[in-house]
Parts: structure tokens; sequence; C-alpha cells
């Protein structure tokens, strides 16, 4: 049975809103770092986090921009691309979640979508200690910089199989990267029949893997 709650999250002034879904006997947490133009209430994230809660896996899905920064995002659209914002909401989102007492003791783990992938391979570049691993599904880890060599967490990139640039991308970070990290191809741009179900499994079989048997003090 999974214990669901919404959360408050502080970060420099910024009240962020979130969704904390803790399983019982939880062995992980996932905290998740949506892109562009997104939000907490993504349907696919929301799919892959209930994915998550049933392999046993505590998920935090919040807002990286408030109601007022997302309302100025919609028409400028600057702020889904201010990486060094996404990965510091991302950062207060973690110490956040240390200091609760329902997950304590287990590893940390990053799913992000879109700019969301490059916020999260930052945030776990600047905190290696309790990341245990990175999933990004569809994103930009390009646009993460310096940050891809200092990466320690075992990394999976989830990129559409026939989205060409976004694959060259994709591969041009992992030529950057120094810690585990793996490519997997899904569907075109993750519409079709089961290309979410086929995320959702890849996500759930990679921070299975690397979380469960992590404990951080």
């Amino acid at each position: 049975m999974n214990a669901a709650r919404e959360i408050e999250i502080r970060a420099r002034g910024a009240k962020l809103e979130g969704n904390l879904t803790v399983p019982d006997a939880a062995r992980g947490i996932v905290l998740f770092a949506h892109g562009s133009g997104s939000s907490r209430h993504s349907p696919r994230n929301r799919f892959v986090a209930q994915t998550l809660n049933n392999a046993g896996l505590t998920t935090l899905l919040f807002d990286l921009l408030t109601r007022e920064e997302e309302a100025v995002d919609i028409l400028t659209a600057h702020l889904r691309f201010d990486i060094g914002l996404l990965a510091e909401r991302l950062g207060s989102a973690t110490g956040w979640i240390l200091h609760e007492p329902s997950p304590r003791g287990l590893r940390l783990g990053y799913f992000g979508s879109s700019t969301g992938g490059a916020a999260a391979l930052v945030a776990a570049a600047a905190r290696p200690e309790p990341v245990g691993a990175v999933v990004s599904r569809g994103g930009r880890p390009d646009l993460a910089g310096a940050a891809l060599a200092k990466v320690k967490a075992p990394t999976l990139l989830i990129v559409g199989g026939e989205d060409d640039v976004v694959i060259d991308m994709n591969r041009e970070a992992m030529a950057k990267m120094k810690c585990e990290v793996k490519l997997e191809g899904a569907t075109h741009l993750f519409e079709e029949p089961g290309a979410l179900e086929s995320v959702a499994k890849l996500a759930s079989d990679w921070f299975t893997r690397h979380l469960s048997a992590l404990p951080v003090a």
C-alpha cells in the first residue's frame, strides 16, 4: 500500500509544491525533474511514478517552478532552459527529502525529462554521495556542460529510437561522462502504444538495480 501526501519545499524564498508517495518497505527514492512546459501533474511522469511505486520505490514529483514563474515561462520559455536554476531547485528538494523521517537511510535517484534531464545530471554532480542513479527520458544531457564529467551515479539515457538529433546529443554527452552510462532507444517520440510502458520498465529496472542495495547514512 502506498502512502501519498502533498508537500511544500522552500528553495531560496520560492515555495515549490509536490506530491510524495511512500510505498510499504520502500527500498529507494526517486525525485522527478520535469522538462519544458511541464509540471508534477504530467500524465507521463505520473505513470512512470506509479510504476516505480509498484516496484517499491518512493517518488517525489514536484514543480521546479512556482505558479508565477510558470506563467512567465509560458510566454518566454526561458526558465525551462535555465539549467542552473532547475538544478538548484532539485538540490533543494534533495535536501528536503534527506531530512524526512520516512525515507531516511535510502539512496536517491533522479528521473529527468527534456531539459530536466540536464538539471538532474548537474544536481547529481553537485551531490554525488546520496545520488545512486539517474535516468533521463528524451532529455538534453548535453545542456549539463562541464558537470557531465563529474557525474558519478550510473546513468541511463532513454531516447526516441528515430529521433536522430536527440540521439546524437545524447551520444555526445555520453562521450564526456566517466561514470557507468547506457543509451536505450524507445519508439519515435514515446507516443506509440506501449512506448511509455517501455520507458517506465527501463527506469524501474535501472533504479531497482542501483538503489536497492545502496543504503546511505
